[in-house]
């Protein structure tokens, strides 16, 4: 028998104001498009904003549906839309902010495994990493310079 050890880094910033400029504006337009998310059911709403290497912002919010399977989350809605509009972009850096009605969210909301998985799809195919950055509704953002920090063991066309 043998372990497999794996680490971690996630660079914490206090607050939106100590974000660099590019991504405190793309932060800005994950919280401004959470207001579009479809959430009577979790009411629990996320916002994405992916930067991509044309310049280009995509914007997504989560959209429920009373079959819960059915409903997509933010990061995916963005990420599969700039898939289509942009098949040839890289993408850059995503930023997710969520936020629940029910109480104040203080914790940075990472991406689900689903999300997670779906953002590997794209940083695998592209060769290149894929920057996150999330946020709850107030307080600390996380940052990863990797989908790698947050998905070690990623499950790849290689795999197949």
């Amino acid at each position: 028998m043998k372990e497999i050890t794996t680490s971690s880094k996630i660079t914490v910033f206090e607050n939106i104001q100590e974000l660099p400029l590019v991504e405190q504006n793309l932060m800005l337009k994950a919280i401004e498009v959470r207001k579009n998310a479809y959430a009577p059911y979790s009411k629990f709403n996320v916002g994405a904003a992916i930067l991509l290497d044309n310049g280009k912002i995509v914007v997504g919010s989560n959209q429920e549906n009373a079959a819960y399977p059915s409903g997509l989350c933010a990061e995916r809605v963005a990420i599969f839309q700039a898939g289509s509009i942009y098949p040839e972009a890289r993408i850059l850096k995503i930023t997710i902010s969520g936020t629940s009605e029910r109480n104040q969210t203080t914790t940075p909301v990472p991406p689900c495994g689903a999300c997670r998985q779906s953002i590997a799809e794209y940083e695998i195919r592209q060769e290149s990493p894929i920057e996150i950055y999330y946020t709850g509704e107030t307080g600390e953002i996380h940052h990863s310079a990797s989908l790698k920090n947050l998905l070690p063991f990623m499950f790849e066309k290689k795999l197949l």
